[in-house]
């Protein structure tokens, strides 16, 4: 089992570029396959779950320049309707995104499909999405009830639905506009508390039928969707590792260049200011999606609450978000967080798990966990628990350790952050 290294204690310093976002690279591909001509991305995410879903449109006819290696990638789209019944399983591995908003692409197609994934993908829950696509009129057939992969669907005609997303949950919603495209009559998504937006201002940019007005999103059946011409953003994701590592760290100094600045991702700064960090960003471009810089200063941070009402804005950024707690003065406690413990793993507990064994006074909530900040942290042993989240947030720890940490299982960690071991290695300074 591949393991990493991790030597503490140390600060972090200088200056990184994160990859592309993850994210918007899943959806970028997406948009690129179904729109009409020719769309060029630069700074392309190349991970292993973006490259999934690379792999299943062209499964399904869809033209796709990339090399290995290379941030670009070019998309030649032959319309909404120009997707084809692919000749073998779509095999997602461990992304969620790819599963979950191909669904909702595939319930509008003329053409039987099954997805599949890895252990992981397969035991996370499904219904929330295939439910509300059934209503639409899509046949999804998969175990209980179409809850867990592989699933079976068999696209066809659809019609509009009225869905209140109270999970906000940025795939369920996403799934539900793709699918929307293909509807007749409305698609209405009620979102009280606001998730992350990408795929939004995707449809707006593509000339899809779209509105949104409040907490009210109205997609239409739409026959045409413009190709794209732009950069994909650097990953505010990615580079909450060393965001939370640096704040966290007295003496630590970083600029994180070109990164999304999407008001809906932006989570992390707002928790960590609260607890006390010195951090500065502006926005440098707008439009299709906002980028920028931030600047970060270490110092001792202190203890905060997070209540469910933030957590769409930081899901993926709670768990290096616990590490932070484990050495902040005070306590800290995380509530409203359940949706933690139906990702690639249980992360509540994942974390509380790898954060006890290395010193940390942590108490697990079914929705959260507790946490009394403590001077300092011990090395030791640690798992992945086949988290990638779970492993970077480990590595940072040993910023703040006496010893070195020790991650089982890391290869997990290329299906975001292919660069991320290099990326400490340049910022990380020993003591």
């Amino acid at each position: 089992m591949p393991q990493l290294t991790f030597d503490g204690p140390g600060y972090f310093s200088g200056t990184l570029v994160p990859p592309g976002d993850k994210s918007i690279s899943h959806r970028a591909l997406l948009f690129g396959a179904l729109s009409e001509g020719s769309s060029c991305y630069e700074n392309f995410l190349e991970s292993e779950d973006c490259l999934c879903t690379l792999d299943a449109l062209r499964a399904m006819g869809v033209s796709i320049e990339h090399a290995a290696g290379s941030r670009k990638v070019r998309i030649e789209g032959d319309g909404i309707h120009g997707l084809k019944a692919p000749a073998r399983e779509l095999y997602l591995g461990n992304s969620g995104t790819s599963i979950r908003l191909l669904l909702g692409i595939l319930a509008g197609q003329r053409f039987e499909a099954v997805l599949s994934g890895d252990p992981s993908l397969s035991s996370r829950p499904m219904r929330r999405v295939t439910d509300p696509l059934k209503k639409m009129g899509a046949r999804i057939e998969g175990k209980d009830n179409a809850n867990f992969a592989p699933l079976t669907v068999r696209g066809g005609e659809l019609r509009g639905i009225e869905f209140d997303n109270k999970l906000s949950s940025a795939q369920v919603k996403s799934a539900l506009l793709f699918a929307g495209l293909y509807a007749e009559g409305p698609t209405i998504i009620h979102e009280r508390v606001p998730s992350r937006d990408h795929t939004e201002r995707f449809l707006g940019a593509a000339g899809a039928f779209f509105k949104k007005e409040g907490t009210c999103l109205t997609v239409e059946k739409s026959d045409r969707l413009r190709p794209f011409q732009t950069k994909i953003p650097g990953d505010i994701s990615s580079a909450a590792f060393f965001i939370a590592g640096a704040a966290m760290t007295p003496g630590s100094e970083v600029i994180i260049r070109d990164v999304g600045l999407n008001p809906t991702r932006t989570g992390i700064l707002t928790v960590l200011s609260r607890m006390g960090a010195d951090i500065e960003f502006h926005v440098t471009q707008e439009v299709p999606e906002p980028l920028g810089e931030i600047h970060i200063r270490g110092k001792q941070l202190r203890g905060t609450g997070i209540e469910h009402a933030e957590i769409p804005l930081l899901i993926d950024e709670l768990p290096v978000l616990m590490v932070v707690m484990s050495l902040a003065d005070g306590e800290s406690l995380v509530s409203g967080a359940a949706e933690l413990r139906v990702k690639e793993t249980d992360r509540i507990r994942s974390m509380a798990q790898n954060l006890k064994a290395i010193g940390a006074s942590v108490k697990e909530l079914s929705d959260g966990c507790l946490i009394k900040g403590v001077g300092c942290l011990r090395g030791g042993k640690t798992e992945s628990f086949a988290d990638h989240r779970t492993a970077m947030s480990m590595a940072v720890a040993s910023l703040r350790t006496k010893g070195s940490i020790l991650i089982n299982g890391t290869e997990c960690i290329a299906t975001s952050y292919p660069g991320f071991e290099s990326d400490f290695k340049t910022l990380f300074k020993p003591l």
